[in-house]
């Protein structure tokens, strides 16, 4: 028996959350090289706008409202006619729990879990009646760091590497597929720092690109159907622990 090549992402019908800033914009940009067919959202109408998406469409969503999913997922099967893969990259920061108002963390559970959560079960809605399909959840090194003020971040994300490991034995044998993603350091605007601080971070090796998160989650979408990536861990090679 002979391997069989990778996948090709050519007229492949794709949603990415969260595709008009960092990991979420730079994936739609990799996979528009690639020929997929795209549907994104983003909060801002500007960075839709902005963002430079030709190949694709898009909406302004946001993720943690249940009516905003149910008419992203309305919208993309009207523009792409069903769902190959669907990618959850929206998130957002947050600071220690008892430095947040209530409503504040309270939107970043919704947002970073929730949302994925949501996103899941409208891409499993679609999959399963037809056997196939495969569903990328970008998670964190956070929960395994946790680091002083991610108490919050770091709980959503540990959040979806547990549902995404669960949800795998789930429907795995269902033919969708269930791949996490957790990135290091990555020079996005949800850092802290400037972008010339995230520069000179990428050129110590204390960050990457997000573009470098892209290239792995294209990896993940184009093995084999019976290859399942089930979680690639990227981080730079000077990644803080602390």
């Amino acid at each position: 028996m002979e391997k069989s090549p990778q996948q090709p992402l050519a007229g492949r019908k794709i949603l990415v959350t969260g595709g008009t800033t960092g990991i979420g914009r730079a994936t739609v940009l990799a996979l528009a090289r690639e020929g997929a067919r795209l549907f994104t959202l983003g909060r801002d109408p500007e960075a839709l706008r902005n963002a430079g998406l030709d190949e694709a469409s898009g909406m302004t969503a946001d993720v943690a409202r249940k009516e905003d999913v149910e008419r992203v997922l309305s919208a993309s099967d009207a523009r792409l006619g069903g769902l190959d893969a669907v990618i959850c990259c929206a998130a957002v920061g947050a600071g220690p729990i008892a430095e947040m108002k209530d409503e504040d963390w309270r939107y970043v559970v919704e947002t970073n879990l929730v949302g994925s959560l949501a996103f899941a079960r409208g891409a499993l809605d679609r999959m399963l009646p037809k056997g196939e399909g495969q569903i990328v959840l970008v998670s964190s090194i956070s929960p395994d760091i946790k680091a002083v003020g991610e108490s919050v971040y770091a709980a959503t994300k540990a959040g979806i590497d547990a549902f995404a490991m669960t949800l795998r034995k789930e429907v795995g044998d269902k033919g969708v597929r269930i791949t996490v993603i957790e990135p290091g350091s990555v020079g996005t605007d949800m850092q802290e720092c400037t972008a010339q601080e995230q520069r000179e971070a990428i050129a110590r090796g204390e960050m990457l690109f997000a573009e470098e998160i892209a290239e792995g989650i294209v990896f993940a979408l184009t093995r084999s159907p019976r290859c399942d990536v089930s979680v690639l861990r990227m981080e730079p090679i000077r990644q803080k622990t602390a």
